[in-house]
């Protein structure tokens, strides 16, 4: 395996799915657009937990569990607002691959490029990844499918999609690996 860049200098970061049965909030009423390729639509797109909404505000979107708009996907971006569509997907309204799909800096991984995680490096607190945890990252083979806003990733900076979330246990992969080693695939 050839490493990418310099060893032990990367962060992966990690995004997922929010699942709406997770979060019981006060529902909010959400505005936006029905179908995707519309921008900052007014439409009614129901009623949520306002925790699920701030979730997606952060991870991109999620999945909506109960109503007639069930098995749809609730998503958002601050270019474009909110929207409903079939998938999760990236920038380029390419459906995400759980444990495959990833984003960087075009200046660091271009768009394409494959990449492992060969050595997990360190949780942000200085502990080590725990094993199970860092075997999952391993195993896994990512391909960069969306690229951040020119230096908004910055140097040595991988984000990847690690799927919809499955549960209590799942927040455990929801992490940021610090000094990781990158390995071309």
């Amino acid at each position: 395996m050839r490493p990418l860049g310099k060893r032990g200098a990367w962060r992966v970061t990690t995004y997922f799915t929010a699942v709406e049965s997770y979060y019981k909030g006060r529902p909010q009423a959400v505005r936006g657009c029905p179908k995707l390729h519309c921008t900052r639509g007014g439409t009614p797109l129901g009623s949520y937990p306002a925790d699920f909404l701030k979730v997606i505000q952060t991870e991109g979107s999620g999945r909506i569990t109960a109503g007639p708009r069930k098995g749809r996907y609730l998503n958002w971006s601050h270019s474009v607002g909110w929207w409903l569509d079939t998938a999760t997907r990236d920038s380029g309204a390419r459906p995400l691959r759980p444990w495959g799909s990833a984003a960087a800096d075009k200046d660091v991984l271009t768009r394409g490029r494959r990449f492992v995680v060969a050595d997990c490096g360190r949780q942000e607190n200085g502990r080590p990844v725990p094993a199970k945890v860092c075997a999952a990252f391993r195993r896994a083979s990512w391909t960069v499918t969306d690229l951040f806003r020119p230096g908004y990733g910055g140097q040595h900076h991988a984000d990847v999609y690690i799927g919809e979330e499955t549960g209590p246990g799942f927040r455990r992969y929801y992490t940021t690996l610090l000094g990781a080693t990158l390995g071309a695939a």
